[in-house]
């Protein structure tokens, strides 16, 4: 399901009368890959409801370039929900996802391995979406990641050979 930014308080409300742990997570899900979709899977086993939140296509470019992204926000959403693993996904347009997290009220908010450490010397947004979460009862758990098994590596392989095969 693709669940609107306007709808996401009512759909909460719904979770939590009915008793289920909602687990969110977020990113920018550019070219889905084998470190997505375990990330995703071992998200969606601490709760009853697994949220992904997808930046914009402008977020995506604000955070990584002006090459990316190389799919949609549609499409990257439209590929996300399909996920057995994955509930809901809901396009947030913001460079953090403070403001979605606010309306999201997740009981677990769970963020890669990458972000281990000193969330105040590595990532102050993190830090930041950290503080809403805790804001509202939840919590933020880490989960490792999949060495080697990134959108980045994966472009870098594709336009290297590319390139190899065209010169």
């Amino acid at each position: 399901m693709i669940l609107e930014e306007n709808k996401i308080k009512q759909w909460r409300k719904k979770l939590r009368s009915e008793g289920r742990k909602l687990v969110v997570t977020n990113g920018c899900f550019d070219l889905l890959h084998v470190g997505h979709t375990s990330y995703l899977e071992e998200a969606s086993t601490l709760g009853d409801v697994l949220l992904v939140g997808c930046n914009s296509d402008r977020s995506v470019r604000e955070l990584k370039g002006s090459t990316r992204p190389i799919n949609t926000q549609e499409d990257r959403a439209a590929v996300l929900s399909a996920l057995r693993s994955v509930d809901a996904v809901s396009i947030y347009d913001e460079g953090d996802a403070c403001d979605f997290l606010g309306l999201a009220e997740p009981d677990i908010y769970v963020k890669g391995g990458d972000y281990s450490g000193n969330w105040e010397k590595k990532c102050p947004v993190a830090t930041r979406e950290r503080l809403v979460v805790e804001k509202s009862g939840g919590i933020v758990k880490l989960l490792s990641l999949l060495e080697g098994k990134s959108t980045t590596r994966l472009i870098d392989k594709i336009t290297g050979q590319l390139n190899l095969q065209y010169l």
